[in-house]
């Protein structure tokens, strides 16, 4: 049976990917009247930038001027694992001296390949003091996670709630997109299989949460309920979700902390999972005491947060079946082979406006909201961090950089 390719990416992103330019609106509207292609020696970036040099304890890292060097045309913000600030790793962090507003900002580099990192190209109000129009504000065009989220975020420094724990909270509005990756699979087999066994198997480097997962039997129809549903066993009349009518047995590699949280996977409810171990292959496993004949396969991952974006979505898996002590390929997934932003360079973008903020990847719009606070000047910031909240941070790291080809900004006609 063919393997299916879970490669779920909108069209006119994947055009992106392969040709990125200006959008088209963008070249209309505006003209180009700074830029900073790094063509210098690494000593002139201090005549157009400042350099974090300090600890930072809501970090893995300290950043200093020594890890940003300008190298064959490119700044890299490198890692190091050294001891410095009272940290055990050092990475980079630059602003421009020049402050912008309004216009539209374009950055191009690569990510440091990674798990743990933040590479970002964002905006902030420079000093972190209330300004004459607006609000504090800081707009990230983009924090990128390896392999390949983008993750735009704005946020309100001015503002502040206080939570039941004593603890402050400040408005923020995010949207993540993934590439290559999705919260929910429906895998509709093409010819079904009958079999004892089912497993789901991940490489991933360290720890992801699996959802409601469910094993259809054949539905003569074709039709299966949507993967979020949280009444997907009763939506559609007369199929069967053989992980919840028929006995199944449940094992797996192991679960985070060893607390044990695979009966999540058969719960009904697409927002508990299964968490894994944080180290090696991660796997669990069906298996049933008399054969099953299996039409369609569903499975949610990752988790939700507060404001309904899915988050840590994971970038390779495989779903199998058993047939003569064999394990046969039902569905593969290998984000990272074909969307691995570590690998090639891509544009971000930001048309902001006193009315709207636009985000771009590759020339192509992927968000548009009003702009209700960001009214100031403010500096450009790129930035690589080692975050405690988005991977396991490993050795390897070290060496490893965020690589920047250019920073563009285009004033409006």
């Amino acid at each position: 049976m063919a393997i299916i390719k879970n490669l779920c990416i909108l069209l006119f992103l994947v055009t992106g990917l392969i040709s990125a330019q200006l959008p088209k609106n963008i070249e209309t509207k505006y003209k180009l009247t700074w830029e900073d292609d790094f063509s210098y020696s690494n000593k002139e970036l201090d005549l157009q930038w400042i350099s974090a040099n300090h600890p930072s304890k809501n970090l893995y890292c300290s950043r200093w001027r020594e890890n940003a060097v300008v190298r064959n045309g490119e700044l890299h913000l490198d890692i190091h694992k050294e001891k410095r600030g009272g940290q055990d790793w050092t990475a980079g962090s630059i602003w421009t001296k020049q402050k912008f507003k309004y216009g539209y900002f374009e950055c191009r580099y690569k990510y440091a390949g990674g798990e743990a990192t933040n590479n970002s190209f964002w905006l902030m109000t420079k000093p972190i003091k209330a300004p004459k129009e607006g609000k504090i504000f800081e707009i990230d065009i983009n924090e990128g996670h390896y392999p390949n989220e983008i993750s735009t975020n704005i946020h309100n420094w001015s503002d502040f709630t206080k939570l039941p724990n004593g603890k402050k909270k400040h408005p923020s509005f995010n949207k993540q997109f993934y590439f290559g990756a999705k919260p929910d699979y429906s895998i509709q087999l093409e010819l079904p299989v009958e079999t004892q066994k089912i497993r789901f198997v991940s490489n991933e480097d360290s720890k992801f949460n699996l959802g409601e997962f469910r094993v259809y039997g054949v539905n003569e129809s074709g039709e299966y309920p949507e993967a979020l549903s949280n009444t997907a066993d009763t939506d559609i009349p007369g199929i069967v979700n053989y992980v919840r009518v028929e006995h199944v047995k449940i094992t797996s590699s192991g679960s985070y902390k060893n607390k044990p949280s695979e009966s999540r996977l058969i719960d009904g409810n697409p927002l508990t999972s299964w968490s894994t171990q944080n180290d090696g292959e991660k796997w669990v496993e069906f298996s049933w005491s008399t054969p099953i004949k299996v039409g369609c396969i569903q499975f949610i991952n990752g988790w939700k947060d507060q404001n309904n974006n899915w988050r840590n979505l994971i970038a390779n898996y495989k779903v199998q079946y058993l047939k003569d002590g064999i394990w046969r390929d039902i569905s593969v997934l290998d984000a990272k082979e074909n969307y691995d932003f570590s690998k090639e360079f891509h544009t971000y973008g930001l048309e902001w406006t006193e009315k709207e903020l636009v985000f771009y990847f590759d020339g192509k719009e992927i968000r548009r909201t009003k702009n209700e606070f960001c009214h100031s000047e403010a500096p450009i910031f790129l930035s690589l961090a080692l975050i405690k909240w988005h991977g396991t941070l490993r050795d390897d790291l070290d060496g490893k950089s965020m690589k920047v080809d250019y920073v563009k900004y285009y004033e409006a006609n």
